[in-house]
């Protein structure tokens, strides 16, 4: 089984993957599409998965709430950078500055998870239900994963 922390962390290397090959690519390419789709989904899957499952569970904590709220601000954050990349033309040199804005704010939110939040959460979610938490996270970001475009359209609405 996979832990929680590892979930989240093969996650980032996939995201940072993706964030590194976007920024090789160039203009209106079907390489930046391909790469923008797989990061697009898997991101906004992933980040509604975390807050469902992983920091769900530590806001139970005093010390959690703050951790829990400022990450997912970062969410909302990175959610509205990527929306707005959504609607701009890829090829234009706005859109390669929107997406390096985007990139240093995630890969600067990865980071503070994994070297601040992670430390902290261990003391809630312990190894004895680091699997349990994985398995829901992992089940909980495919379910996610398929409602992504449902979830965009409501907000449009709003």
């Amino acid at each position: 089984m996979t832990s929680i922390y590892d979930a989240i962390l093969d996650d980032h290397a996939t995201h940072r993957d993706l964030l590194n090959r976007l920024a090789d690519t160039s203009g209106d390419s079907a390489k930046r599409r391909e790469a923008w789709t797989t990061f697009y989904y898997d991101v906004k899957s992933h980040a509604a998965a975390e807050e469902e499952t992983f920091y769900s569970k530590l806001i139970a904590e005093t010390w959690g709430q703050d951790a829990a709220r400022h990450s997912v601000h970062e969410h909302q954050q990175m959610d509205d950078l990527m929306e707005e990349l959504n609607g701009m033309d890829m090829s234009s040199p706005g859109w390669l500055a929107k997406f390096k804005e985007l990139k240093h704010e995630y890969e600067h939110h990865m980071e503070e998870e994994e070297n601040e939040v992670f430390t902290r959460a261990k003391k809630v979610i312990g190894e004895e239900d680091n699997d349990a938490f994985g398995a829901r996270f992992l089940e909980r970001k495919k379910e996610e994963r398929q409602l992504v475009d449902e979830k965009v359209e409501d907000s449009l609405e709003d």
